[in-house]
């Protein structure tokens, strides 16, 4: 068997474990645990390092539990929250629960008969049977309030300035978590709960139930909350959440978040968020050094990440996207982008709308310039750039003579129009 703690540590992952750990996990095959927010029916990359603890996990010939947090959910944690969120119904919590177990495929393995192959579990199957009354009486005598009261997530919250409080529901969060840990130490032998540096209180909160109910030992893994070199979140870019869903963000808007990662960055995520080996990263961490501009690192760590999530296709398309801004492109190459990878890779250029009524007769470059779009400022300006061969449609160089017809047309209703390198401009025909 693999040392998973040797491999967490020179991946940078490990921020702290129980004494033992290392131990326990050396001795034979241990069951292991993480916990993943339901309440969006896609993961994003913030939730990749703990799916990545749970993939070295099973790599290293341990069994990786993911639990689907379908009553915690329902809960909310308050660990790094200033304010409650809003509550999801089962049907809900279902949906989302299969929608993360196919995301979680990509890394572990579900289906095979191997004796460490994953298992995907929701504590909404144990808790919603249990009584607040047995609840408090079975679980909540074992754990004092001074003990939760003590917790980082609890104090956090409550001498914040934040009128809201804590309301009794979140405060009880611990207990439910901590529970999950116990449900899964005597149903599935589970001895090790990971997570996030910010779950070491609700961790030990359930190794403190195993021993006192559960009369065994129950370890703990922390990993660190990722952060930027310049102090800005992981995770979110101008809209918002990187999703691992294609269809909240595109395979080209998240490779791209990977390309523009800072060089100090880079070579911090290419050891968490890569199963490459620590010999091929050195490597590739001296050869980046050498060229920086050529970014190295950066396109090896978004084509691993990218692979991962989205596959092989999906890839390879994001690579041609950025060819098509950056590189020299073809009419072809443009027309062969969806909707919203074209979209994506244009956000933001100015754009006009102009009925698709105007292409039965062609509209003319002088009027898609100026005339209906005002992308130039006058009639003489567009015929300027035409004659100094300064204008293309679609990527395509093209003289005042040239039509703009349905033919041009990309996803059935853009147009992409080009003065120079640099400036685009977007029609789209209605």
């Amino acid at each position: 068997m693999k040392n998973f703690i040797e491999e967490l540590q020179w991946r940078g992952m490990l921020h702290d474990s129980m004494p033992g750990t290392e131990e326990h996990l050396l001795e034979e095959m241990r069951s292991a645990y993480v916990g993943f927010d339901p309440t969006a029916d896609s993961l994003h990359i913030g939730n990749l390092v703990p799916i990545m603890l749970l993939a070295h996990y099973q790599r290293c010939g341990h069994r990786p539990i993911a639990l689907v947090g379908g009553a915690t959910g329902m809960i909310g944690d308050p660990s790094g929250k200033s304010s409650e969120r809003n509550l999801l119904d089962e049907k809900t919590l279902r949906h989302n629960q299969e929608c993360v177990k196919n995301q979680l495929s990509h890394f572990l393995d579900f289906t095979s008969d191997a004796k460490n192959a994953a298992i995907l579990v929701n504590n909404y199957d144990w808790m919603k049977e249990f009584s607040f009354l047995d609840f408090i009486r079975d679980v909540g005598k074992h754990i004092t309030v001074n003990y939760m009261m003590s917790k980082d997530s609890v104090k956090n919250r409550i001498s914040s300035e934040s009128k809201e409080g804590m309301s009794f529901t979140e405060f009880t969060y611990q207990l439910v978590q901590g529970y999950d840990f116990l449900h899964l130490f005597q149903k599935n032998q589970t001895t090790l709960q990971m997570g996030g540096s910010d779950q070491w209180g609700n961790i030990t909160t359930g190794t403190e139930l195993i021993r006192r109910i559960g009369g065994g030992k129950g370890y703990a893994i922390t990993c660190p909350l990722i952060t930027k070199s310049d102090g800005s979140k992981f995770g979110k870019s101008e809209g918002g959440n990187v999703w691992l869903d294609a269809k909240r963000t595109s395979p080209y808007k998240f490779y791209q978040y990977w390309l523009n990662t800072s060089d100090e960055d880079a070579e911090k995520y290419i050891k968490i968020f890569t199963f490459l080996d620590q010999k091929t990263i050195e490597d590739l961490i001296i050869e980046h050094a050498k060229a920086p501009h050529t970014r190295i690192l950066q396109k090896r760590l978004g084509e691993e990440v990218t692979l991962l999530v989205h596959g092989k296709e999906a890839y390879e398309n994001a690579i041609a996207a950025s060819e098509i801004l950056f590189g020299n492109s073809t009419a072809t190459a443009l027309k062969s982008l969806d909707e919203q990878t074209f979209l994506d890779v244009f956000d933001g250029i100015p754009q006009a709308v102009i009925s698709s009524e105007i292409l039965k007769d062609g509209l003319t470059m002088v009027d898609a310039l100026s005339g209906k779009t005002n992308f130039l400022a006058s009639n003489g300006e567009a015929k300027r750039a035409l004659k100094e061969n300064g204008i293309a449609v679609n990527k395509e160089k093209v003289a005042e003579d040239f039509m703009i017809t349905t033919s041009d047309l990309i996803a059935e209703k853009y147009v992409l129009l080009q003065r120079g390198k640099k400036s685009y401009f977007l029609i789209r025909f209605e």
